[in-house]
């Protein structure tokens, strides 16, 4: 499926976060929001991206925006991960890779030559009415977190 574009709505979505309540896009309509897609729990490059958004999280939160990020990973693995990394921001799980397909994120990729489907590091910043107002794709992770503070800081500004 092909990804959704910049102005285009962000798709709707109900997924569980590590302690098992439920965020959806209805749950986060009037303010803007982050979501960023990562492969896997306590890979080298998530937990970095984890960290750095966790690290910017009190900047984050001063302008109103939540950092979430989404994978396919469980509801448990969810929470073992931010629990040993004691990471700030909420992690949903998308086991059906319903919003991962949504957004295009869900792609075949290759390995030494090996196909096989994972996800596309992807980050969205949406705004409060749900459309998609900044969109960074095969996100390369160093000053990743600090891209998109500054996007964020942005669109809080003109909201």
């Amino acid at each position: 499926m092909p990804s959704p574009s910049i102005g285009e709505p962000c798709p709707e979505f109900a997924l569980p976060d590590e302690t098992g309540a439920i965020v959806s896009l209805a749950s986060l309509r009037g303010r803007p929001f982050v979501l960023y897609l990562y492969p896997k729990d306590d890979t080298s490059g998530c937990t970095q991206e984890a960290i750095d958004f966790t690290a910017l999280a009190p900047d984050f939160e001063a302008i109103g925006v939540p950092v979430i990020g989404v994978s396919p990973d469980s509801v448990k693995k969810h929470g073992k991960f931010k629990a040993k990394h004691e990471l700030a921001v909420r992690l949903l799980a998308d086991e059906e890779k319903a919003l991962l397909q949504a957004l295009g994120a869900w792609v075949e990729k290759s390995m030494y030559g090996r196909a096989y489907m994972g996800v596309e590091r992807t980050t969205l910043l949406v705004d409060p009415q749900g459309l998609i107002r900044a969109l960074w794709s095969k996100v390369k992770v160093p000053g990743h977190a600090a891209e998109v503070l500054a996007a964020a800081r942005e669109l809080a500004g003109a909201a």
